[in-house]
């Protein structure tokens, strides 16, 4: 009997989860290799939705996926933990020790063997080292980040309503993330409304701060400018070219001397891989911490060690950190790892197939752009299409995870639930 291979794939995202579940559906359920996914949650959620989650407007219990069931399902195992070291030459992970809500040891550190190791442990804000953002500045790069700035923002909303004050939020990082989150507060702020406390509601004063010249830098300078009359009609100050030089607990300065005030601060600009890769085995890394790869993604001083998705860095051809690009990598190596493991084959490079990009700003405007040039095989389209695409690209990710019957049925029991419980978060 040949031997059984592990391959160990670390962070639960677009990419790692793509990846367990399919190698699962065919080596993990022939018996042919064993596939360990670990992460530090327990539940998957779809990262570019962390901006509903932190405005409310989307219930995150209806859209979390337990890996332990997801697991089950597609026969490959689950640990909770966080890698945070490795050594190369044994092949072995180590795993720091695992701690409970209250603090206590519930598991201690461990290692875990690979004969593949594919790293996909995502990215994080990039605050530059700009003085007192570390200290002052709330984040939404996971569950538990836009959780707490949920958590926040209801607070602040409640005391806006019993004083009848306003609430100021300055967002830096005019990308998707911060663009759709001014967008989804002020979404949020008109459904509080529904459920207010008989009175009306409090003025949201929303900043967006980006240091480049225009907001939504990926897309076209159209639909940056359309985007950016959107905001500014629901009452989004949208300011460009504003390089932040520190924060502080009453807002932001900037590098002209100007102070914005704010009492939530929110990060969103930047992009870098988390600091444990520093870690990992002295793998080569680039400037943002994101491991060196290989147009084959395998890393460029371990063929045995790969990595994926925002924390891969392709020298010679750098992709964007998208959903997209993760997701074509989970798909390129899961056709082409058992030829690998199995009859030595060298794995060929990742050619990524740009399909185009879409951004929604709530429910009141989007835009996606498609490549190409021609009205059918290319271009921009907006409006209500571009939303429901937005929406499509979601559901695309359920029906690939659960498989069709079990995504539909999600689909339906997410409009159920739409129809019983408010639509946005109360408490």
């Amino acid at each position: 009997m040949s031997r059984k291979f592990e391959i160990l794939i670390v962070g639960g995202g677009v990419a790692g989860l793509a990846l367990a579940t399919r190698l699962g559906n065919t080596m993990g359920r022939q018996g042919k290799a064993r596939i360990t996914l670990i992460d530090k949650s327990f539940s998957h959620v779809w990262k570019p939705m962390l901006h509903c989650f932190a405005a409310g407007t989307a219930q995150n219990e209806n859209d979390r996926i337990s890996f332990m069931a997801q697991a089950r399902r597609h026969h490959f195992e689950f640990w909770p933990g966080e890698v945070i070291s490795l050594d190369r030459e044994k092949k072995e992970t180590v795993l720091g020790p695992l701690y409970g809500a209250d603090g206590s040891l519930v598991l201690e550190g461990r290692t875990v063997k690979y004969d593949a190791l594919i790293l996909s442990i995502g990215s994080c804000a990039n605050d530059f080292g700009t003085p007192g953002v570390s200290e002052h500045c709330l984040f939404i790069d996971n569950l538990v980040e836009a959780n707490g700035f949920n958590e926040k923002f209801r607070m602040e909303l409640l005391r806006s309503y019993a004083g009848d004050g306003a609430l100021d939020i300055a967002i830096v990082g005019g990308g998707a993330t911060g663009t759709q989150l001014a967008a989804e507060l002020h979404k949020a702020l008109e459904l509080a409304g529904l459920h207010s406390f008989s009175q009306t509601p409090p003025v949201l004063n929303i900043t967006l701060l980006e240091a480049g010249p225009r907001i939504l830098p990926a897309f076209p300078e159209e639909v940056s400018q359309a985007a950016r009359q959107e905001l500014e009609r629901i009452g989004v100050r949208v300011l460009t070219s504003a390089m932040v030089s520190g924060a502080d607990s009453h807002g932001f300065t900037l590098k002209d001397g100007s102070h914005i005030p704010a009492t939530l601060r929110v990060w969103a600009a930047g992009v870098k891989a988390p600091e444990v890769t520093k870690g990992f085995g002295d793998l080569s890394l680039s400037r943002s911490g994101q491991i060196l790869v290989k147009p084959t993604l395998q890393s460029v001083d371990d063929p045995a060690i790969f990595a994926m998705g925002d924390c891969s860095y392709i020298a010679d051809d750098p992709l964007p950190p998208t959903a997209q690009v993760a997701r074509q990598q989970a798909h390129h190596l899961a056709r082409q790892l058992p030829a690998w493991l199995y009859d030595k084959r060298e794995i060929s490079p990742c050619v990524f197939n740009n399909k185009g990009a879409i951004v929604a700003l709530g429910n009141y405007n989007g835009w996606g752009t498609l490549p190409g040039g021609t009205v059918f095989g290319g271009g921009v389209f907006k409006g209500l299409s571009a939303r429901l695409g937005h929406l499509a690209l979601y559901r695309q990710h359920q029906v690939e995870l659960y498989g069709v019957s079990r995504g539909l049925i999600s689909c339906f029991s997410d409009w159920v639930s739409s129809l019983v419980n408010p639509s946005i978060r109360l408490h």
